[in-house]
């Protein structure tokens, strides 16, 4: 089907600028021929990107579990045996990418800002889609963030057994991180760092940010420093302010 767009695409009464073609292993024996169809568009000098989206297992794994699914190498096995088939199958595609996004965390709209910003082209600058994402290092750092800040020295409510399963979005839990004054200083310093980048970031025509900010478990500090960024940023006219909380919803015995 790709090598028959591709015909339509070059005839001179084409109208297409360009197009998408979305595959994944459902194609079943014609998913194996892509790689090849890839290197044939190499080969005729046709101008084409690949994209390539890929996430943790454990992401993929609740992602199946919540559309109720079976995966497609693995229709009476587990989903962990599919998505290893599935790695090995699509090797020689992603090791052919032009671009490599995971997805591990990113919301639809994330995504979508994501891709539009590496692969559209951009006529002139718009504003700045910018995402305060919260996460926990035991989890594994986050992929797809611009910066990142590591809060772990602030105190940790972890530690207290009335706060242990509150997050950072109670106000107990913001007043015992904010408690020796540490959580004050931080924000005067990252205030002035942010305030000097974002419109620099604007002026260049970024049109994606992700700040991440890093806690043990990602549920109480990188929560509550994510929220009151956001909300600190969230009225500026030249930005979009979404938030993120990748591990909110994980719990263990030393977050």
């Amino acid at each position: 089907m790709i090598r028959s767009l591709v015909d339509l695409f070059v005839h001179k009464g084409s109208k297409v600028e360009r197009a998408a073609v979305v595959s994944d292993v459902r194609g079943g024996v014609y998913f194996e021929a892509l790689t090849a169809v890839v290197d044939d568009l190499q080969a005729l000098g046709i101008t084409h990107h690949v994209l390539f989206l890929e996430a943790a297992e454990q992401t993929l794994s609740t992602r199946y579990k919540e559309t109720r699914r079976r995966h497609p190498l693995a229709p009476g096995g587990s989903v962990a045996a599919g998505v290893d088939s599935e790695r090995a199958l699509l090797e020689p595609l992603r090791s052919r990418a032009d671009l490599v996004i995971d997805t591990t965390g990113m919301s639809a709209a994330m995504l979508r800002s994501r891709i539009a910003d590496d692969l559209l082209p951009r006529q002139n600058v718009g504003r700045l889609a910018l995402t305060f994402m919260s996460f926990g290092f035991k989890h594994g750092p986050p992929r797809e963030e611009d910066l990142a800040f590591d809060v772990r020295f602030l105190p940790n409510p972890h530690y207290e057994h009335d706060l242990r399963e509150l997050t950072g979005h109670d106000e107990r839990v913001v007043q015992y991180i904010a408690r020796d004054g540490r959580l004050d200083e931080l924000y005067e310093r990252l205030h002035s760092l942010l305030d000097f980048l974002l419109p620099e970031y604007v002026a260049e025509g970024k049109a994606h940010l992700v700040i991440a900010i890093g806690c043990t478990g990602g549920h109480h500090r990188s929560v509550a420093i994510a929220e009151h960024l956001a909300a600190r940023y969230r009225d500026r006219d030249e930005l979009t302010v979404a938030v993120a909380h990748r591990d909110i919803d994980k719990r263990s015995r030393d977050s």
